[in-house]
């Protein structure tokens, strides 16, 4: 095996030619990213500093938060700084990183949203024994099997991808460090043995998917049993906004990851990528926040905080 097999670098896609677009691109993932740190950073402060949100529910949206403001790092400034600096390379040792950290947090985001679906239907169907159920223990294990999992997942996937000799050149047809795009250029057929625990991947995020759909078919029956319209609006405000997020999330990365070969076009594989990976960090503290008073109350109290240094809070007002 010739060492020239594994390069030294790849270059990513750009998403222009022309200087001018390119620095329109760069002014536009900066208002996503600026937006994607602003919103999850005011959630994680919020749920951190509120006595009112240390509960199971906040306390996996504020993983959540962590994770989208992590991910939206990993891919983002990079794609920015190539736009800005008119280039296009990443070093091998750099696109194993990306890989790794993408992976790690694509996989926790998606373990957490389950573990969300979770804590709602026993919120939702089975109140009386929450407080047992969720308790602080069972929601640390379950964020460490989340985090967990994520974790082996990219351990596993990015050792295998990045075991193969490349024959296909260095391009990548993406703005990132994608699995798919390397898998492209491996030799033979080497990229089999990926596409296997991509499948076994995709078999147990199935479940998960089943799981999260037979939770919120449970949940909708138990909510429309609610004899008041104010409970009924109470328990779909805190679970609509999280429905929205797994759609967005699950349709988008899925396809990309599932799609058949025939149908990849370098502007679907692009637009399908934004979808799934910058998207949803920018858009989810907004999902949230809006249908949930508590969470709402918090940030702006966070924000009255920061910059007038006075809030009322309306909870406590008689």
């Amino acid at each position: 095996m010739s060492n020239s097999s594994f390069p030294t670098e790849f270059l990513l896609l750009p998403f222009a030619d022309t200087r001018e677009l390119q620095l329109l691109h760069f002014g536009l993932f900066l208002g996503i990213y600026l937006a994607a740190l602003l919103g999850n950073g005011l959630i994680l402060t919020a749920i951190a500093c509120n006595d009112r949100l240390h509960t199971p529910m906040y306390f996996f949206l504020l993983n959540l938060a962590l994770i989208d403001l992590v991910s939206v790092s990993t891919t983002v400034p990079k794609a920015m700084a190539n736009s800005l600096w008119d280039t296009t390379t990443i070093s091998y040792a750099g696109c194993a990183t990306q890989v790794l950290m993408f992976v790690v947090f694509i996989t926790a985001e998606f373990s957490f949203l389950t573990i969300m679906a979770y804590d709602r239907y026993v919120a939702i169907c089975k109140p009386l024994h929450y407080g047992t159920i969720m308790d602080n223990r069972t929601c640390a294990n379950m964020a460490a099997a989340a985090w967990g999992s994520g974790v082996l997942n990219a351990v596993l996937h990015t050792a295998n991808t990045f075991s193969f000799p490349l024959c296909q050149g260095n391009a990548l047809d993406q703005f990132f460090c994608e699995i798919p795009q390397i898998l492209r250029l491996s030799c033979t057929d080497a990229y089999l043995q990926e596409i296997g625990l991509l499948v076994v991947s995709a078999v147990l995020a199935s479940g998960c998917f089943v799981f999260l759909v037979v939770s919120y078919v449970q949940i909708f029956r138990s909510v429309l049993r609610i004899p008041s319209e104010q409970g009924r609006h109470k328990a779909f405000s805190t679970c609509l906004p999280h429905l929205a997020v797994v759609c967005l999330f699950l349709s988008t990365a899925l396809f990309t990851y599932l799609k058949p070969p025939s149908i990849s076009l370098p502007s679907l594989d692009l637009l399908l990528a934004v979808l799934y990976s910058v998207v949803p960090p920018a858009v989810n503290p907004l999902i949230y926040s809006m249908k949930n008073k508590e969470l709402k109350v918090a940030v702006r109290k966070q924000i009255c905080g920061i910059f007038f240094n006075t809030y009322k809070d309306p909870f406590t007002l008689q």
